[in-house]
């Protein structure tokens, strides 16, 4: 079959190669001009390690990855006064975890395919229309093609989605944050392996020691510090940052000085997407166009894998019944989905405390992380996927 799959990325490119490894003819459709590169960094564990593994590039990852040690929370003066070592969460994953860039997986993954799979940049889908045998896809370039199926891995803010089924706000459940992300050069501070955040009522700022002398920053702040519209573009929300963060203490000057010399930037609202149905027609989505967790689910990428590997099985199960295949597909993942999403949106409302008091009880229960059991008792719920990846041969 002919499949065009809208997204190269994370859900894109595992698609398209376990399609692929079926036998399917996929068609990477981008709309950035090469690889998105960058990107925060995620644990990955769990099911979508254990995807990983099945596609054999699990040592290129955690070759990229990071082993983090230590989750290091500090005061303005730069004191230690909660945290805990991550090793206590990979004993909880038997050592099957590893953090890594998200622009560092999807290069990974998008490298396994080995140029076997036509891939267009800098173009995205215009016009999905579908007849008796298939759908003829326009793109925005002007191009056609005609495809037996189409799937939505586009992201947050899918185009097929809205093509399909209709406006984000329709549904978008907003936990309620933003968040912004970026990195920069030669930032004096270096805390190797250690992921480090300052709380101040209502934000949170963290950072991290990438290769070749960079630094990661992430500002995330509960949504009413916002006080008016949404930022537009760089310059709004620059100055929103600023706003936000110019007294919240620790190193946030200098960071915000910092954020002006980042290549890329990244801002946008703590979400999930829940959804009736994630099909309709010869058209289906994965990962976050259909099913977006928010990073507050912690795996979210992995949860990305493990939705395209259960696609591309169902597809190749259901012998070109594509009706079939979705509703085999959504059957199969939709409980455990879900179940990942009520654990995050529980999760947000303790993300980042909005007293003094608050932070302080934070602090206080992330040191006890080094009691036996405590870990297994606060996250190994959280930890633990209760889905067994099937077998399509």
């Amino acid at each position: 079959m002919k499949i065009a799959i809208s997204g190269a990325g994370i859900a894109g490119a595992t698609l398209a190669f376990w399609l692929l490894h079926a036998g399917h003819e996929p068609l990477l459709i981008e709309r950035a001009p090469a690889l998105r590169r960058g990107g925060y960094i995620m644990d990955f564990w769990g099911v979508g390690y254990s995807v990983a593994e099945r596609m054999g590039i699990l040592p290129a990852v955690r070759r990229a990855g990071y082993q983090v040690n230590e989750v290091r929370f500090l005061a303005d003066d730069g004191r230690k006064v909660g945290g805990f070592a991550v090793d206590a969460l990979r004993d909880l994953t038997g050592g099957r975890m590893t953090s890594v860039a998200r622009g560092a997986l999807a290069a990974e993954i998008y490298r396994s395919l080995d140029g076997r799979v036509e891939t267009i940049f800098d173009d995205q889908i215009s016009e999905i229309n579908e007849h008796l045998n298939g759908v003829q896809i326009v793109l925005e370039s002007g191009k056609k093609r005609d495809v037996e199926i189409v799937v939505g891995a586009d992201g947050l803010h899918s185009r097929v989605r809205e093509l399909v089924f209709g406006a984000e706000d329709r549904f978008e459940k907003d936990l309620r944050y933003r968040f912004a992300a970026f990195e920069t050069a030669g930032y004096e501070t270096r805390d190797e392996n250690a992921y480090v955040i300052h709380a101040a009522t209502s934000r949170q700022t963290a950072r991290f020691a990438l290769r070749r002398d960079r630094t990661l920053f992430l500002f995330v702040f509960r949504s009413e510090l916002l006080k008016g519209a949404e930022p537009r573009g760089p310059a709004e929300t620059h100055a929103l940052l600023k706003t936000t963060f110019g007294d919240a203490g620790w190193e946030s000057g200098r960071i915000l000085a910092a954020m002006e010399t980042a290549d890329e930037f990244y801002f946008d609202r703590v979400s999930q997407i829940r959804m009736p149905y994630w099909h309709r027609g010869r058209v289906a989505l994965i990962g976050d166009a259909g099913m977006a967790v928010s990073f507050l689910a912690g795996e979210g990428a992995g949860l990305a894998m493990t939705e395209a590997y259960v696609l591309a099985g169902e597809i190749s199960r259901a012998s070109g019944d594509h009706a079939k295949a979705f509703a085999a597909y959504e059957a199969r993942i939709r409980p455990f989905i879900e179940g990942k999403q009520r654990t995050a949106e529980t999760f947000a409302s303790s993300f980042v405390p909005q007293t003094k008091f608050g932070i302080w009880l934070r602090n206080q229960a992330t040191k006890l992380m080094v009691m036996p059991g405590a870990a297994n008792f606060m996250l190994g719920k959280s930890l633990r996927d209760d889905f067994a990846l099937p077998d399509y041969g």
